[in-house]
Parts: C-alpha cells; sequence; structure tokens
C-alpha cells in the first residue's frame, strides 16, 4: 500500500506540503488544476509547477483527481469528439511527469452531495452530512446555495460555471436514462483507454456520492455489480476503479471486502473512509476508527493486504477537529489521524504474516 494525501494547491489548502511531510508514511500527493474547467487541456507549464512544488518536498505526483468530465460526453452531444481529444492531450502531458493515475468520475451535474458541511457529532467535531428526507424534498438550486456559501474554497464538482448552467443541464439529461449513461461511459473509455495505455497511466473511475440516483439523475457506478459491468465496457488493466469505501459504503447491501477481493488487479487506486449510517437513510461521515462507523474498515485494510494490494491509498474525507478552519472533510488533523489507523491495522496485519511464517 502506497499512502499518498490530497492536497488542493499553493494558495488554495490550508494545509501545506510541511505539514504533509510529517505524516509519516505518505510519499506522495493526490492534485489537480482545480481552477480549469472541465473540458480544457492541461498546460504542461502548469502541471510542471505543481511537480516543482511537489519535488521540493519530496512527494511524488503520480496520482491525479480529478480530471474532470465535461457534461458534453456524459451527455453524448456532438461536442464530445473535441473534448475527449482535449482529454486525450492532457493523458498526454500528465504521463511526461510521471502521473500513473488519473481519478474521474461520471456522475451528471453533481458531483458528490451533502445536505450539511459541518454538522456537530457527539464529541463536539463536526462532518459532512446527508439529511436523506432533506434531498427527497429540496430544490436543487437550494443545495447549490449551501456550497456557494463556502466561497473562499473551491469544491471539485461543484464548479460555479457547470453550477451557472444548472436549469440548462437538468432539461439536457431530462430525457437520459442509465442506459444512455451507460453508452456514453463506454464511448468514452473506448477512445480514452488507448490513449492511457500508451502512456502508462491507469484510469480510475470514482463510484458515485451517493450511490443511488439524486434529483432524478441517473448514477451507474454504484454496486458491485455495476462496477463488474464497467470493466468489462473496455476490458484492459488500463480500465480500472478508485475504490472508495465511504460512497459505497452508505448503501449496506454493498459487501466492501467483496469488492476488493473481485477487483484487486483493477484497484490502483483506493479512497478509504468511513461512515455512520441511520435506519432513515441519512449518513455522517466519522473517524477512520472501525467502530465509529459502519464501514467494516478494518475488514476492508485486511482485504487489501490480503490481496497483496500496491496501489495507492489515500485517507478520504475527515472530520474537522480542534477547531482547524479548513475546507469541509479535507482538513490536516482528522486525515492525518486516519493515516495512522490505517497504518497501525496494515502493521499488525504484516506482524501478523511474519509471526505464521516462523
Amino acid at each position: 500500500m502506497r499512502m499518498v494525501f490530497r492536497w488542493y494547491g499553493e494558495g488554495n489548502d490550508t494545509v501545506t506540503l510541511p505539514q504533509i511531510r510529517q505524516i509519516p508514511g505518505v510519499e506522495g500527493i493526490v492534485w489537480a488544476l482545480h481552477d480549469l474547467p472541465a473540458g480544457d487541456v492541461w498546460p504542461l507549464e502548469r502541471i510542471l509547477e505543481v511537480k516543482r512544488q511537489a519535488d521540493s518536498y519530496g512527494f511524488h505526483i503520480e496520482v491525479v483527481e480529478s480530471v474532470n468530465i465535461h457534461e458534453d460526453i456524459k451527455l453524448g452531444l456532438p461536442a464530445r469528439d473535441l473534448y475527449i481529444d482535449n482529454y486525450k492531450r492532457t493523458i498526454d502531458n500528465l504521463a511526461k511527469v510521471g502521473v500513473k493515475v488519473i481519478c474521474y468520475n461520471f456522475m451528471p451535474v453533481f458531483d458528490w452531495i451533502r445536505t450539511d458541511l459541518f454538522k456537530e457529532l457527539e464529541d463536539g467535531s463536526t462532518a459532512l452530512f446527508y439529511e436523506k428526507a432533506k434531498v427527497d424534498d429540496m430544490d436543487p438550486m437550494e443545495l447549490v446555495g449551501k456550497i456557494a456559501a463556502n466561497p473562499e474554497f473551491t469544491m471539485p464538482g461543484w464548479e460555479p460555471e457547470r453550477l451557472k448552467r444548472l436549469s440548462q443541464l437538468f432539461e439536457a439529461y431530462k430525457h437520459v436514462t442509465e442506459q444512455h449513461l451507460w453508452d456514453n461511459l463506454r464511448y468514452f473509455l473506448e477512445r480514452i483507454i488507448p490513449v492511457a495505455e500508451l502512456n502508462g497511466i491507469k484510469m480510475a473511475i470514482h463510484p458515485d456520492d451517493p450511490p443511488w440516483s439524486i434529483f432524478g439523475l441517473p448514477r451507474i457506478v454504484t454496486n458491485q455489480a455495476n462496477i463488474r459491468r464497467l470493466l468489462k465496457l473496455v476490458d484492459s488493466p488500463y480500465n480500472g476503479v478508485t475504490l472508495c469505501s465511504g460512497s459505497l459504503g452508505v448503501n449496506p447491501d454493498n459487501d466492501l471486502p467483496a469488492m476488493v477481493r473481485e477487483f484487486a488487479d483493477r484497484i490502483p487506486f483506493a479512497h478509504i473512509r468511513n461512515v455512520r449510517l441511520y435506519e432513515n437513510g441519512d449518513f455522517i461521515e466519522t473517524s477512520h476508527r472501525a467502530s465509529d462507523g459502519t464501514v467494516d474498515i478494518c475488514g476492508i485494510v485486511k482485504a487489501y493486504h490480503d490481496t497483496g494490494f500496491t496501489g495507492y491509498a489515500r485517507p478520504d474525507h475527515g472530520r474537522h477537529i480542534w477547531n482547524e478552519e479548513c475546507r469541509p472533510g479535507y482538513g490536516l488533523y482528522d486525515r492525518a489521524l486516519g493515516i495512522m489507523y490505517l497504518w497501525g491495522v496494515w502493521d499488525s496485519l504484516q506482524n501478523n504474516r511474519r509471526e505464521a511464517a516462523r
């Protein structure tokens, strides 16, 4: 397991590279050019700038998250070929600095969805929270208002230029079914995977968050059967998945350790986080400690260990603790604690293996 840490860039993150360097076992940063609109080519000079920043602290930049997909690709509109060509050029540029994995998603209109960015937990910390009844009754623009009320931080998947077109996007998706979305994803992958393979970069799709339809929009990367179907669309080791225990884990029917074992050779990147589910369909993100949530974090890490996982992993969303003011879900302290919890589980498994071999 190769530990990495998501960093939003100089001047765009309360967490600094010197701070990340002090977290044991972190070897690289997970990054992106967050100011560029979906569909633009990532300029090589901007990519090299991030590389220089990371190099100065001994980090690699082998994992990128997210090179976002333009909506015309998801909708299957005529302009999609232009945006796919731009995506290919970005892949070429990323390969020049040694990128090995691109994490992306194929969620229509919205990326992740929460109703409260700072819901208080029993211990006084706060975390991202999803209230099912509120989403069921909420106007999408109300949700946009909540996210836009936090203007000091960029929120991936909630880019202002996309949200300005919200009503047009909903109209465009009015007759788009899950099958249409599958067809458009296949079209994208058939053209992108050969380029990724030539460049030695693995494409790793992120599951839908949460893994069900929101506001009537189709979502397709939601469970074990759908991931199996996704990997068969283009059956290549360069067509993979970013297995996110938090996204998939909010559906109690999803068996995360079983997914790790089945898809082990197609998981180049893992997001590991915990959530607590409630009977009414609400959920809140918790510490990484297994007993604090509903997700079997220990079982998931064991599955990675048992299958000889050598891919990249990062602690995903953390709580906001010790009065830290930070991007929702992306502070320093709780994610650093999460890393140490994950290393503790991993090291215990390593030690047990050594003892058994004696």
